[in-house]
């Protein structure tokens, strides 16, 4: 467990490593991003501008959250503009798309998105929010969702539906909440009803440290995480990969965790891929780790320097790891997502176009 920690200056001078690192050939495995339109404003981007230039770069797949509370603003009013010119823009350069539909959890932070006047009090704390606790959420969350599809399921670029994110979590230290199992079911009837043909994606945190790991398997004891949860009830499973994170910060050093390279987490993903062969589930790393994960929630961006959570070269890195650990899968992989590709961007608007660049390399191959 000690080899998992390491303390270090948080923040590296800029360096060309990210040229040499060997990029292995993709095979048949898809490439994308996931777009997350209120990172891109954290970050000083206009989102629009941000998605445009995003798309020019030749990957496939793009993953695109339906918020609902940005959806439904008022109770039974609709706002789908904003939606809709995203997924337009998408279909326009040719990407296969996968849309998240919450309705309670979506990815990009908060992670909760549930308008104001579906929820009259906040979800209690360290309780499983189930159908009986519930009942209205429930119903309020499956509507939205039956919803969404029938607009948009005779659009050809969709090719799944991403239901809940990371489900039977809970977020960090945010909030100790989490959806019961015969909750996400529910939601899962109502996809499947509204569209037959889809499949349905459900992801879930892999832990790559001890730590993390003992943490969470305490945390979601009574039913499991949202990986077991999604082996259970999903069509493609997906993994969010994060191999180095900072668990605190003092000054110019960053306490960090660093488990990807190990025996313990090697094993941790040798095991997943055994229980998605076993449970007859196809397998995507739905957030493949590119952008800093530091002791904030927005990543920082010094100049000249980059974070040690990430840097451009752990962008190649995390990738190749990836496609060798879904080589010991029983199919191919689905899909790669990389998350952060609005922070790219912003790196690149204040003179670092490395994280690009790198991405580039990716794409290209070589």
């Amino acid at each position: 467990m000690l080899k998992e920690l390491s303390l270090r200056r948080a923040a590296a001078p800029v360096t060309d490593r990210w040229r040499h690192v060997p990029v292995p050939p993709r095979g048949a495995v898809p490439l994308g991003i996931s777009f997350r339109p209120l990172q891109a404003e954290a970050l000083g981007l206009n989102p629009q501008a941000a998605l445009t230039a995003l798309l020019r770069y030749p990957f496939e797949l793009i993953r695109i959250a339906a918020y609902w509370d940005r959806l439904e603003p008022e109770p039974g009013g609709f706002a789908f503009g904003e939606f809709d010119a995203v997924l337009d823009a998408a279909e326009r350069a040719g990407k296969r798309v996968i849309v998240g539909l919450g309705p309670v959890k979506n990815f990009g932070y908060p992670e909760f998105f549930v308008p104001g006047h579906h929820l009259d009090r906040p979800l209690p704390e360290g309780r499983l929010i189930t159908p009986q606790t519930h009942p209205r959420l429930l119903e309020a969350g499956t509507g939205f969702v039956a919803r969404l599809i029938r607009r948009y399921r005779d659009r050809e670029a969709i090719i799944a539906w991403q239901l809940e994110h990371e489900a039977a979590d809970p977020l960090g230290m945010e909030h100790s909440w989490r959806l019961a199992e015969a909750f996400v079911a529910a939601e899962v009837a109502a996809v499947r009803d509204a569209d037959p043909a889809r499949p349905v994606l459900m992801n879930g945190f892999l832990p790559t440290s001890t730590p993390v790991a003992l943490q969470q398997r305490w945390r979601t004891r009574d039913q499991g995480d949202s990986l077991a949860v999604a082996l259970r009830l999903a069509d493609i499973v997906g993994a969010d990969v994060y191999p180095r994170h900072a668990v605190a910060a003092a000054g110019p050093f960053s306490v960090y965790l660093d488990g990807g390279e190990t025996r313990r987490g090697r094993r941790r993903r040798e095991r997943l891929l055994d229980q998605v062969a076993l449970a007859g589930r196809r397998l995507m790393i739905a957030e493949g780790q590119a952008e800093p994960w530091e002791a904030v929630t927005t990543p920082p961006n010094p100049a000249g320097r980059v974070m040690s959570s990430c840097r451009p070269e752990d962008l190649i890195g995390n990738y190749r790891a990836g496609l060798d650990w879904a080589a010991g899968s029983r199919g191919v992989m689905d899909g790669y997502l990389f998350w952060g590709a609005e922070y790219w961007l912003a790196r690149e608007r204040d003179g670092d176009p490395s994280y690009l660049r790198a991405f580039e390399r990716v794409l290209a191959g070589r």
